[in-house]
């Protein structure tokens, strides 16, 4: 009986590994078919610290979910709105649990921009009447006359536009 035991947990990972193994990631082949580039312009406009970074994490995996499947990413990230908060090195006036979100923020936005074919801008109408001063943006994000216009521009040359609230 005492051998039987020791058989057994070997037993079970045996019958599970292989469920585990097929568990993998469905494609996204019938839309995707005939794809070769992902254009997104997410345009994004938030307030919530928490929430952003969720939200960068899944653009992120987008990124790499195309890239999966053999369609080349093109991402811009726009920030208008209250976002614009969210993404610069000014903290002086935010509670404790909400900076160590915006240094996620930060760290998820400076590894994402280090990829190919992915930027950000900021919008200098956000960033006036949300006081946020343009010399304290998070790095690499270009600050923008109006993300409105961007989105306009990116929609007329193919980008799928995507909120992100």
């Amino acid at each position: 009986m005492h051998k039987t035991l020791l058989w057994l947990p070997l037993l079970l990972l045996a019958l599970i590994l292989p469920g585990l193994a097929s568990a993998e990631k469905p494609s996204d082949t019938q839309s995707l078919a005939g794809v070769s580039s992902g254009k997104i312009a997410w345009d994004i406009n938030m307030a919530n610290a928490k929430k952003m970074l969720l939200y960068l994490k899944v653009m992120d995996e987008t990124y790499e979910d195309l890239k999966r499947q053999g369609v080349e990413p093109d991402m811009v990230l726009t920030f208008r709105g209250p976002s614009v908060r969210l993404i610069t090195t000014e903290h002086a006036e935010v509670s404790l649990d909400e900076e160590v979100q915006l240094e996620g923020i930060a760290e998820q936005l400076a590894a994402m921009l280090a990829k190919p074919n992915v930027r950000a801008e900021a919008c200098s109408v956000a960033t006036r009447l949300n006081n946020v001063d343009p010399e304290t943006l998070l790095p690499n994000i270009e600050h923008v006359g109006n993300t409105f216009v961007s989105q306009i521009g990116y929609q007329a040359h193919g980008y799928a536009t995507i909120p992100i609230m």
